[in-house]
């Protein structure tokens, strides 16, 4: 078996900072890549007594991100509603930052009873309202930072702090003149989609795609790589449709323990936009129809309900 310092140049700095936390007696044996790196290293570490761990490891500039991640675990652990990974270690040095988390044995989401459990659980999560929309600190979507200040009015705050940094960005790399049309229209309209719903302030996942929802052997729900913020329990709902993968299940058993506003479907694009926006601005031109889309829909919705 190789040296784990030999593998990854920030091991030692980790393993310092587990010791600190768990033990002087600690020592790493063995660094296995594992999948959910896409943005970041992921190792599955194990120590000289068999404990596992789940390591992200990443360039110091990108501590922030880390310490964003380890804060949303653990408002979501906090609600007591959704199991998240414990937060074991958080560090950084010179050239490297790094997360360790509790090791969990994940299953995908995929049967009915499973789906109707993790609805329960995000029911709870959202029932955990606050007094304002927002977070008390800006976090990332992705690789995106995703601005947090608090307000009293979702329509704006989504407009200001999701929408527009967005449509923002797509401008400053050059993407589709009709993109940003679609955008100068929408964004004093937005508002007109919330007359007649007033949603609570619920905790939310923020990020809630299939890839960040799992459960245990004994069907526990989980949740990682949260974006947390306060908003509208729609967004959730809404990310979680858009690339699918949650079992019907799910959403019968979300409406039937707390039912949606009955202009959903009119909403769902909306929230579909700020997610397929960020993956234009992220990955490239491949969403750039999509966006463009769903732009046009909520324009054309929006002008039906001026006539």
């Amino acid at each position: 078996m190789n040296e784990p310092a030999s593998l990854n140049p920030a091991l030692p700095a980790v393993e310092a900072t587990l010791r600190t936390a768990l033990g002087e007696h600690l020592r790493i044996v063995s660094a296995d890549p594992v999948g959910g790196g896409s943005i970041h290293t992921a190792l599955r570490l194990q120590d000289a007594s068999g404990a596992r761990f789940f390591a992200k490891l990443a360039p110091a500039a990108q501590a922030p991100m880390f310490e964003a991640e380890a804060d949303g675990l653990a408002a979501i652990a906090a609600s007591g509603s959704l199991r998240t990974p414990a937060v074991i270690a958080l560090g950084a040095d010179d050239a490297h930052a790094f997360l360790v988390l509790e090791w969990l044995d994940l299953q995908p989401l995929t049967s009915a009873t499973d789906g109707a459990r993790f609805a329960e659980a995000l029911v709870a999560l959202h029932r955990n309202v606050g007094e304002h929309f927002g977070w008390p600190r800006d976090n990332f979507i992705g690789r995106t930072p995703q601005a947090n200040a608090e307000r009293d009015n979702w329509a704006r705050f989504f407009v200001e702090q999701r929408l527009r940094p967005q449509f923002a960005r797509a401008r400053a790399q050059g993407f589709d003149v009709e993109l940003q049309r679609q955008a100068d229209r929408l964004l004093d309209r937005v508002p007109a989609l919330f007359l007649d719903y007033r949603p609570p302030e619920s905790l939310l996942h923020g990020d809630l795609w299939h890839g960040n929802a799992a459960v245990l052997a004994d069907g526990t729900p989980v949740v990682f790589d949260p974006a947390v913020h306060r908003g509208d329990r729609e967004s959730d709902l809404a990310m979680s449709e858009l690339f699918g993968g949650f079992p019907a299940a799910f959403y019968a058993a979300y409406r039937c323990a707390w039912p949606l506003h009955e202009d959903y479907e009119q909403r769902k694009p909306l929230y579909s936009l700020y997610h397929v926006l960020n993956h234009l601005n992220l990955f490239g031109r491949a969403y750039l129809r999509e966006s463009l889309r769903l732009a046009t829909r909520l324009n054309e919705e929006l002008g039906r309900r001026r006539e």
